[in-house]
């Protein structure tokens, strides 16, 4: 089935569309030798597609899921205690998957699982910053709070890179914060809190990186489309 070429570059990982848009007018991509212009489709099956010469393959067969874990759940494939796991969840995927990073028993929300090793060490290194954006559900004043929670801050003697919080809504007693961070340190997040003089009663993971949960129900996962894949793989 023929593409355009940009989405067949995105969906591969090579570029993203708007840089795709960019090789192939700069005549850097080529469709069974001759030299592509904008606009120009191609079967991604059938026909010898590259870029500067490499040939544009499809990304090794791997599964990448997104769940949405309910609270309740470790994120671990198997718990001594006996407690539910994440793994439960996404037994009938078809494969064998792990959880990228984590979500505390407590905690709720996006939950990438995958089999591919080197995108997981990716996504969990601090080093590569990728945003995690969480929802999260505070009781106390958050007036004082904001400033310690976006301020210079440690945790275990370890400096912490500086979190984007702002409020979002309010419901009843409690406000609504939004989250950003780059690291996954265990309940990050809460301690933060708590240090801030903040009670949370409620945490949820809404994006990491370009993924977003969306309206998926809580406990359901479904599998990443090809050009999320292809987002996470260029980061």
């Amino acid at each position: 089935m023929e593409e355009r070429l940009q989405k067949i570059l995105s969906a591969r990982g090579a570029a993203s569309r708007r840089a795709a848009e960019g090789y192939i007018t700069a005549g850097r991509v080529t469709v069974n030798g001759r030299r592509a212009s904008l606009g120009d489709k191609a079967d991604p099956e059938r026909d010898d597609i590259r870029l500067d010469g490499v040939p544009v393959t499809a990304p090794e067969q791997r599964t990448y899921l997104l769940l949405h874990k309910p609270r309740g759940y470790v994120t671990t494939l198997s718990d001594e205690k006996g407690r539910p796991t994440v793994a439960a969840l996404v037994a009938d995927c078809g494969a064998r998957v792990w959880p990228v990073g984590r979500l505390d028993l407590d905690s709720e929300g996006l939950l990438l699982m995958t089999d591919d090793g080197a995108l997981t060490n990716r996504l969990i290194h601090p080093r590569h910053e990728v945003d995690k954006e969480y929802l999260v559900w505070v009781r106390g004043d958050v007036d004082e709070a904001l400033p310690v929670l976006t301020g210079p801050m440690s945790l275990d003697g370890v400096p912490l890179r500086p979190a984007q919080v702002r409020p979002v809504g309010r419901r009843r007693e409690e406000t609504v914060l939004s989250f950003v961070i780059h690291e996954g340190k265990n309940r990050q997040i809460r301690r933060m809190c708590a240090l801030a003089g903040l009670e949370v009663r409620r945490l949820r993971r809404v994006r990491e990186g370009p993924i977003m949960l969306g309206d998926l129900p809580r406990g359901h996962w479904r599998r990443l489309t090809p050009e999320e894949i292809a987002a996470l793989l260029r980061l």
